[in-house]
């Protein structure tokens, strides 16, 4: 505990002022729950994957702060530390483990053999059985050699199957065949004795053909005596969709005697998302927590990326996104919660109105058909606001149609404006103002109420 304590004094931001909305928290009690240390508790860690270029200021002392176990989610990858043959480059690589190392947190290396992300060289060389077997063994001594004693995991191979469960004719399975996955786990335990080496896939959560497929492919390995120490379940799921069997699943790996990790856990949803689906979303990340909790083989979880801002989902998922525990200003959704309850927390969640906010609103013109308006919003708290949304619903039926200085969108009567970039964030004591023209076919009475990132502000 001591060294946790040191560590979060180097950052200088804790836990609860990290959910600090103009010196209040947002919407929840001060306490805040620390996700590493409930899951040390538990006997199992919690952790990232992180983009080692975003590793400073807020993203970094979130990452620091809550996660005990963190995965680079590009920098180990094939194509990006040797793009071309014998040629490499570290810095990414390097800058993660460097960070962890820093942060008291493990590392999980991600991945040495995948069909994806391969340098050009690799994918699309002329090979035979010895030749690929040879470079594929080549690079996993060079870079599991690297970090040899610093990774506490590797994903060692990635997505070898096809959703029926049959081999996937990468590269790998085309020149050399089904006992690549046999070399490249003698070759990184050879590079790296102490690691614990992984097999990982996605849609392998909950017993299916391609989770059996899996099963029957760990069992035969340890059969002969290939050295697999655990299976990777990447958990990329969608909201309302964790497998019933998810929980089963893990216990009928485990008992096969190895361990078990989520690896990439996400839950997507349709954007932007409404309380509905993100109470769901809670109980969603809530359900997965507990299912690896309940199964003492059940090691670890880590999340795809912690805040929505460096979530891969919105790029492949046309329509969908918010499926990390924090929102795109590094706030926690409730998806956090239900990991911490999940973990044991018992803290309160109720909302806490804390008047921490002024807002001015002001009809500067107006005519028979419109009028332009001015709102001021004044951060009454002792902590800076770092990114806003302001909300009020229209007593009147007006509507917004043209802004400056945010952006504006509306449903119905309620309006949520965003800040700019330019004007994101609010100091203690100061202001911001943005404008607009509105619509309106009768009175044009003002809002009654404003909500700053959620919390109540003195009108």
């Amino acid at each position: 505990m001591k060294l946790q304590c040191l560590r979060r004094a180097a950052f200088g931001v804790s836990a609860a002022a990290l959910l600090l909305i103009g010196g209040a928290t947002s919407g929840h009690a001060a306490e805040a729950p620390v996700l590493r240390d409930l899951a040390a508790d538990k006997g199992i860690y919690y952790g990232t994957a992180v983009t080692a270029s975003k590793l400073n200021g807020t993203y970094a002392s979130v990452a620091a702060e809550q996660f005990d176990s963190i995965t680079p989610g590009n920098e180990m990858k094939w194509g990006s530390v040797e793009p071309t043959r014998g040629s490499y480059n570290w810095s990414g690589a390097d800058s993660v483990v460097n960070f962890a190392e820093a942060n008291n947190q493990k590392v999980r290396g991600h991945t040495l053999v995948w069909h994806s992300q391969l340098p050009s060289w690799v994918e699309n060389g002329t090979w035979t059985a010895d030749s690929l077997r040879t470079v594929m063994t080549d690079h996993i001594a060079t870079e599991a050699g690297r970090y040899k004693g610093r990774i506490d995991h590797w994903d060692v191979v990635n997505e070898p199957f096809n959703e029926d469960g049959t081999r996937r004719q990468s590269v790998f399975q085309t020149a050399i065949g089904d006992s690549y996955i046999a070399d490249a786990f003698r070759a990184a335990r050879a590079a790296d004795p102490d690691a614990e080496l992984y097999i990982n896939d996605y849609n392998v959560e909950g017993i299916n053909a391609k989770s059996t497929a899996m099963y029957n492919l760990v069992k035969s390995l340890k059969e002969q005596g290939v050295p697999v120490d655990g299976v990777g379940l990447q958990a990329h799921l969608i909201l309302g969709q964790v497998p019933s069997s998810l929980q089963a699943n893990i216990q009928r790996f485990a008992d096969l005697g190895v361990d078990v990790v989520i690896t990439e856990l996400d839950i997507r949803m349709t954007v932007p998302p409404t309380e509905a689906q993100l109470a769901q979303q809670k109980a969603d990340y809530k359900a997965v927590t507990s299912a690896c909790v309940a199964v003492s083989r059940c090691k670890g979880i880590t999340v795809w990326g912690f805040t929505d801002s460096d979530s891969w989902i919105p790029d492949f998922f046309d329509g969908y996104g918010a499926a990390t525990p924090y929102d795109e200003n590094f706030q926690p959704k409730p998806a956090y919660y239900g990991i911490a309850e999940a973990l044991g927390w018992t803290g309160d969640t109720t909302p806490t109105p804390t008047g921490s906010c002024a807002v001015t609103y002001t009809v500067q013109n107006q005519w028979s058909t419109g009028f332009t308006a001015q709102v001021t919003i004044k951060n009454t708290g002792t902590t800076a606001v770092n990114g806003w949304q302001l909300a009020w619903s229209w007593p009147s039926g007006q509507g917004v149609t043209q802004a400056w200085n945010a952006t504006v969108s509306q449903s119905g009567t309620a309006v949520t404006a965003a800040d700019a970039s330019y004007n994101a964030s609010i100091a203690p004591g100061s202001t911001v103002t943005f404008g607009f023209n509105g619509s309106l076919s009768g009175a044009n009475t003002a809002p009654a109420a404003f909500k700053l990132n959620g919390t109540d502000c003195t009108v």
